[in-house]
């Protein structure tokens, strides 16, 4: 058994650490008034931040709470911009440190140099790669009914534990993890979308299953993005008793549930994932997806007509489309509504 982290807590304590998270907090921010007030006394409010941490009684406040309804409605609770800054100093400083360098290597949510779109090249190549191998392969296909709201607290309070020997930093997670209890739909269970800790949360989470089908089951092709995770495998047999074993798993040590979204697909068939639909040697975007880019293009051309953003804007708004299309095979669709710069 790995040894626990101790005495981690209060040397991370201090005024350079917690202006880097101010800063990091702060981007793409910066104009908003709650970041403009804090900004005016900043040097003062970051040794307030600190007295609090070193005496122990740092006190979390009220989120705002709103939903959005793309792709699907959300309720998020957004913290304030200083709950923002312990957010984010509190990853940078243990989750990044300490639990990141434990995760499997096909766990790509939030981690710098993985993500999505690595996640959905990496499929697509081990597909291609196996279908010569396994030629009546089959994947499972696994979603997790309601995750975030479902994730058990005491459960993800006790796996922390099992890492860090600190009780400082267990008192503090232990604050930041019930600062949400007043919005919960079952007692003890859910963390927020919207906080930056919550990611990273689901990930430690996760990484229990991770764990046990690489290690205990033995699944080379296996794959996760957040709760989202498939398996490639040589037989529907055997896809279907890892599946049983898998279920049992997330039900017995994590309290969670499989949606009706998990299944069992033949290889040559492809799956779903991640906004994209990806088959032996082709992806393409889902029709979600594309409804959504159409949606975006046609808000960007009425702004642009009207003056109200120029060429550099609107291309500034189109990055995170471009990087979604980038891997998919999708030569008639950009034809048909924009042109991409080779």
């Amino acid at each position: 058994m790995a040894k626990k982290v101790k005495n981690c807590f209060v040397p991370s304590i201090t005024y350079e650490k917690m202006y880097k998270a101010y800063l990091f907090a702060r981007k793409g921010k910066r104009y908003r008034k709650d970041v403009i007030l804090f900004s005016l006394r900043v040097e003062e409010n970051i040794l307030s931040i600190c007295n609090c941490l070193l005496l122990g009684n740092y006190k979390f406040g009220n989120y705002k709470e709103f939903y959005v309804y793309e792709p699907k409605e959300r309720r998020i609770l957004a913290a304030s911009f200083k709950d923002r800054i312990l957010h984010t100093w509190y990853v940078k400083e243990f989750i990044e440190k300490i639990f990141v360098p434990q995760f499997i290597s096909t766990s790509y949510a939030c981690i710098k140099g993985k993500g999505m779109h690595k996640c959905v090249v990496d499929i697509k190549k081990a597909m291609y790669k196996l279908y010569k191998r396994w030629e009546k392969g089959y994947i499972i296909k696994m979603d997790v009914s309601k995750f975030f709201f479902s994730i058990n607290r005491k459960i993800l309070y006790e796996i922390i534990s099992k890492k860090v020997n600190d009780k400082n930093f267990l008192k503090f997670t232990y604050t930041l993890l019930e600062s949400t209890k007043e919005y919960d739909d079952i007692v003890e269970k859910g963390i927020p979308i919207g906080n930056y800790t919550s990611q990273m949360y689901g990930n430690i989470y996760l990484n229990e299953v991770d764990r046990y089908i690489k290690s205990e089951l033995k699944c080379k092709y296996y794959y996760r993005y957040m709760d989202d995770s498939c398996i490639i495998c040589e037989s529907k047999e055997k896809a279907k008793e890892l599946l049983c074993k898998i279920n049992k798993f997330y039900i017995e040590k994590l309290d969670l549930k499989l949606n009706s979204k998990t299944n069992i697909f033949p290889l040559k068939q492809g799956i779903k994932f991640c906004g994209y639909t990806i088959k032996i040697g082709n992806v393409r975007i889902n029709k979600r997806g594309k409804k959504s880019i159409v949606k975006k293009l046609g808000k960007i051309r009425y702004m642009f007509k009207n003056g109200e953003i120029n060429v550099d804007e609107a291309k500034q708004m189109l990055v995170g489309h471009i990087g979604y299309i980038k891997i998919a095979n999708v030569d008639s669709f950009v034809k048909k509504y924009f042109y991409l710069e080779q």
